[in-house]
């Protein structure tokens, strides 16, 4: 009886291999194909703006191009240049550095120490005055920033007059920072510069959390321990911006150079180079565009350099 009651065992069935489908592990939805976007479609959502761009480095490059062709034509003309590269030969560039009477290695010489002078004078006080306004709490502070404003709305050329007679005064009492010195004439750069550089760099200071200066203030610190390790690495994109834009200023500056120099030897670049094509009966514009296709290697070598911080700078200082 018991044994009736047991339900029937059932045996397991064989188990076969499953055999694996070709299609098996590939994806059962496929992405469509993208179809090409007919011509007249791509030219009207993205094809103008690649002419536009060929067409504004075409229009920046030829005169770099036609600068550097007649500084390797012999001719002394920029007549004879117009056939680009036709004639080339580097005998302009030679007798660029075998002019006594013309001393193109002093000039050069004379910008670097004038433009790296008054670009470094110019970063250190603009941070300084820039720190001053945006972490201190001062009288006058607000007439100060808008006095800075309004003062770099009129050129420094209007000032020539009175910058020539300044400097003669005070080259009768100190002759080293006076007329015809180039101490005095980074002087002069530096206070036409530091107006613009104090608010491009009020903009960025701004932008630097106060609790970093409030932390730092708890563990002991001064201003002068804040500013020099704490604020200036951390507005490094600025400092660079300001650099560059001050060298670039200065080694293309023309008419307060002209003034204040008047030896040849303490020259700048941009005042000697002009004596080559300066007179009319000894104009020779191939060495004048071999001395300009040289000053231009060390500010295009440094935008080159410092181009990560450029954007970054300009950027970040105009949002607070």
């Amino acid at each position: 009886m018991a044994q009736s009651l047991r339900p029937p065992t059932r045996r397991p069935a064989a188990v076969q291999p499953a055999t694996r489908r070709p299609d098996a592990g590939r994806p059962t939805s496929r992405r469509p194909v993208a179809r090409p976007r007919p011509f007249r479609r791509w030219f009207a959502q993205t094809g103008w703006r690649h002419l536009v761009g060929v067409a504004v480095v075409v229009f920046a490059a030829f005169p770099l191009v036609y600068v550097f062709s007649a500084s390797l034509n012999p001719g002394g003309t920029l007549i004879t240049a117009n056939t680009l590269f036709g004639n080339l030969s580097l005998q302009s560039y030679v007798d660029l550095f075998n002019r006594p009477q013309q001393p193109f290695a002093a000039w050069y010489v004379n910008t670097l120490f004038i433009g790296f002078s008054a670009s470094a004078g110019s970063v250190m006080l603009g941070a300084l005055a820039a720190y001053a306004f945006s972490r201190m709490r001062f009288t006058g502070r607000r007439f100060g920033l808008i006095t800075i404003l309004l003062v770099q709305m009129f050129p420094q050329l209007l000032a020539m007059v009175a910058i020539f007679l300044l400097m003669l005064s005070i080259g009768e009492i100190f002759p080293a920072i006076g007329l015809n010195s180039q101490i005095g004439l980074i002087m002069v750069y530096l206070g036409g510069a530091l107006g613009v550089n104090t608010y491009l760099m009020y903009g960025f200071f701004n932008t630097i959390p106060v609790s970093i200066d409030e932390a730092a203030r708890i563990d002991g610190a001064g201003h002068a321990r804040i500013f020099f390790t704490i604020i200036l690495p951390l507005v490094s994109p600025i400092l660079a911006v300001v650099a560059l834009l001050s060298l670039v200023a200065t080694l293309s500056e023309f008419v307060i150079a002209s003034v204040l120099l008047r030896d040849p030897d303490k020259q700048t670049l941009a005042v000697g180079l002009y004596q080559f094509i300066s007179q009319e009966t000894s104009q020779n514009w191939s060495i004048f565009a071999a001395g300009a296709v040289l000053a231009a290697i060390i500010p295009v070598a440094l935008f080159l350099a410092l181009q990560r911080y450029i954007v970054s700078g300009l950027v970040a200082g105009s949002v607070k």
